[in-house]
């Protein structure tokens, strides 16, 4: 879809690695990946492969936008229709590699946690939506305004196109950072099994005191 997006690049295939490995770092105390890798030894192994499968299957299905290239910053948004990760979907972005990476024990984690991160998406948003799927910044780079070049663009498009936009987060330090661009919290819960909070928010442009195009 044409928009301005400003500098921001488009991932391309050979910077997904380096890029899972940033990801990696700016998530390295995130309550979602502590969850699927409780050892210290292997979470920064399981988080890169991870990583690697999500940024490949926005890479295919979506859009996966990059500060620059130094990858300071990388967001994945993903339309409605291609949320749902099936299993051909799976297959196209490189399950059977991402099965072998993070292991049986991480997979069936990361497995349960989908499924019930999903059925509320499903429920909160049944209609015509964007869903920003994931973004991380260098924790080098934090605090200094890569988040609003990767989200704003996008957010401005969306209220020039009347969509909502949708999100869920796993630390609760991020509610406020997301509340500042004009999502609101729709539902906060505990992921079942597991002590880890989950807040789902919503965008809907203008009709949000904090719609990014004010």
């Amino acid at each position: 879809m044409p928009a301005d997006l400003g500098d921001l690049l488009r991932l391309k295939k050979d910077q997904v690695g380096p890029a899972a490995e940033m990801l990696a770092r700016a998530f390295g105390q995130d309550p979602k990946i502590d969850y699927f890798a409780p050892d210290d030894g292997t979470r920064g192994a399981i988080a890169r492969h991870h990583f690697e499968f999500l940024l490949r299957y926005g890479l295919i299905y979506g859009e996966v936008y990059a500060t620059s290239p130094r990858l300071e910053g990388v967001a994945v948004w993903l339309p409605a229709k291609k949320v749902e990760i099936t299993l051909w979907r799976a297959l196209r972005a490189g399950l059977f590699r991402f099965r072998k990476g993070v292991g049986k024990e991480a997979l069936e984690r990361i497995l349960s946690f989908s499924e019930y991160v999903d059925g509320l998406h499903r429920r909160h948003m049944p209609g015509p939506h964007h869903y920003l799927f994931f973004i991380g910044v260098d924790p080098t780079f934090q605090g200094k305004g890569y988040a609003s070049r990767l989200i704003r663009p996008i957010l401005d498009r969306l209220d020039r196109e009347g969509l909502p936009c949708y999100l869920v987060t796993q630390n609760e330090q991020n509610v406020a950072l997301y509340e500042h661009y004009g999502f609101r919290v729709i539902e906060k819960s505990l992921v079942p099994g597991t002590e880890v909070g989950n807040w789902a928010m919503v965008w809907e442009g203008g009709k949000n005191p904090g719609s990014a195009t004010r």
